[in-house]
């Protein structure tokens, strides 16, 4: 493998998921395209797909996440807790700047963390979980 491409995230309502993604943690929108035929019927598994994706990125394009918008099979949004102990992506982890700063911005925004800001045990990072507009958990960290 030479690097991960990309985190694919399935979401109900792609406004608001734009909204957190690009306002709240600071992605750029990349592509926006609007996907459908054999190809991605045949690696959904599903039939007459019709997708809305839209790739984004964060700064000096580090990072890549690709939102994926199932206008044909709509989506359902979990419980804003499930267990991260489900099986499949437990988490994706985004490192940032200012983690106390950004914290507090979002729970102004009505944005749920597992638990405030803490530093890690070895003390090298401040790390927080969130969780965005679907239930999806995001590990935020701060390199000290």
């Amino acid at each position: 493998m030479s690097s991960l491409r990309h985190v694919g995230i399935t979401v109900s309502n792609l406004n608001e998921s734009i909204r957190f993604y690009q306002d709240m943690l600071g992605f750029e929108i990349k592509t926006v395209m609007l996907e459908e035929g054999a190809c991605i019927d045949n690696f959904s598994c599903l039939k007459n797909v019709l997708v809305l994706t839209v790739k984004m990125s964060g700064k000096n394009n580090s990072g890549m996440i690709e939102l994926l918008n199932y206008i044909s099979h709509p989506s359902f949004r979990h419980e804003n807790n499930y267990p991260i102990t489900d099986v499949g992506c437990s988490h994706f982890a985004i490192t940032v700047q200012n983690l106390d700063s950004l914290y507090k911005n979002l729970v102004a925004n009505d944005i749920v963390f597992n638990h405030p800001v803490q530093t890690s045990p070895d003390g090298n990072v401040k790390i927080a979980f969130c969780r965005d507009p679907d239930g999806t958990l995001i590990e935020l960290v701060e390199e000290l």
